[in-house]
């Protein structure tokens, strides 16, 4: 199993300084801090993170769902969990623990589209099927997709193009019984490339889906039950 990157909330409290001030957090008692670090990373840092090229909008998402405290602890050990099956199912994703959430990368290797259109190949497919049993034993997470292109063609083109892409993933795995309620989607065309589109590996690569996977409400108020 190859390293699961991890952005946790303790690099998350280490920049909240820069932000809510060394006194304030000092003074403050552990409740405080952990609904301090909520507030910082469900912002603020959300917002950075959401602008970091490499970490893209996914893990921008997941950091601007960060509860924080006790609560958010608990939650981040079950998206360990979910990270580490969603990694044995499908060994070629990208996967990021960021924060209290789950940055899921599909490189056009694990979903490929045929040519200018949002059809799902059958390996593509093959692939979301790996993914569907994690999806369904951690029932109590959204998961927002993000379809992303290359530079080739009119950027117009490709952000309605990536739209469709990400609800055609969207359309497979509910119509693989994962409840609509789950889902968000978003077309980010050729914004925020994780490679150069100066070559043909860096399009390939950039043409891609990306997950962001985080607790719901009724994971949040079972967490917060448990502490």
């Amino acid at each position: 199993m190859k390293k699961i990157t991890i952005l946790g909330l303790s690099s998350l409290l280490v920049l909240s300084f820069l932000f809510t001030g060394c006194d304030s957090v000092k003074n403050a008692n552990n409740t405080q801090k952990g609904a301090g670090i909520g507030a910082v990373a469900g912002g603020v840092l959300g917002a950075i993170i959401g602008n970091n090229t490499k970490l893209g909008t996914a893990a921008g998402a997941a950091i601007g769902a960060a509860v924080g405290g006790g609560t958010g602890a608990l939650i981040g050990n079950s998206m360990d969990k979910q990270a580490r099956e969603i990694d044995e199912a499908l060994p070629g994703a990208d996967v990021e623990r960021v924060g209290e959430g789950i940055r899921l990368v599909l490189k056009e290797d694990a979903v490929r589209f045929d040519l200018n259109k949002s059809t799902l190949t059958s390996q593509a497919k093959t692939n979301l099927d790996k993914l569907v049993p994690v999806f369904n034993s951690y029932a109590d997470t959204n998961i927002e997709i993000f379809g992303y292109t290359d530079n080739t063609g009119k950027p117009e083109y490709n952000l309605t193009l990536s739209q469709k892409r990400a609800e055609s993933v969207k359309g497979y795995l509910i119509s693989k019984g994962l409840a609509a309620s789950r889902f968000k989607t978003s077309g980010y065309g050729i914004a925020d490339p994780i490679a150069s589109n100066d070559t043909k590996e860096g399009q390939s690569q950039n043409r891609r889906v990306e997950f962001a996977i985080t607790a719901n409400a009724k994971m949040i108020e079972e967490a917060k039950k448990k502490q």
